[in-house]
C-alpha cells in the first residue's frame, strides 16, 4: 500500500477518495524513562528510550491507519499527516495520531 503525505502519488491517478482514516495510539512514559531522559537533559544528548517509544507510537499509529484503509478496500492513503499531544495532568501519556484519505488508484 502507498502511504504518503503529498496529495497525489507521481505516475498514479486516483479514481476514488474513500474517506479519512485514522490510527492512535497513547504511550505512557515509565518513571525509569523519565529519570534517564532527567539525566541526559542535564549533561546533554539524546534520550534514546524517549525516541524508541515515539518511534515505536508512529509506526503503531501508521499501521492502525493502514490496517483501517485495507478494510475499505484501498490502494494507498494520501495527505498523512501525524500528529503528536501530551495527555494527563503530569503529561506522563503521549498520543500519536496518524490521518490521511484512503483512496483507489486507477488501474
Amino acid at each position: 500500500m502507498i502511504v504518503t503525505t503529498t496529495p497525489t502519488v507521481d505516475g498514479r491517478q486516483i479514481s476514488e477518495y474513500l474517506r479519512v482514516v485514522a490510527g492512535e495510539t497513547i504511550v505512557g512514559i515509565n518513571v525509569f524513562k523519565d529519570i534517564a531522559a532527567g539525566f541526559r537533559n542535564l549533561v546533554g544528548g539524546r534520550s534514546q528510550s524517549y525516541e524508541d517509544e515515539v518511534n515505536r507510537a508512529r509506526e503503531t499509529a501508521l499501521a492502525e491507519m493502514v490496517d483501517r484503509a485495507i478494510a475499505l478496500g484501498a490502494d494507498g492513503v494520501v495527505g498523512v499527516d501525524l500528529d503528536y499531544e501530551t495527555l494527563g495532568t503530569d503529561n506522563g501519556m503521549m498520543m500519536v495520531s496518524a490521518t490521511g484519505t484512503a483512496v483507489k488508484f486507477a488501474l
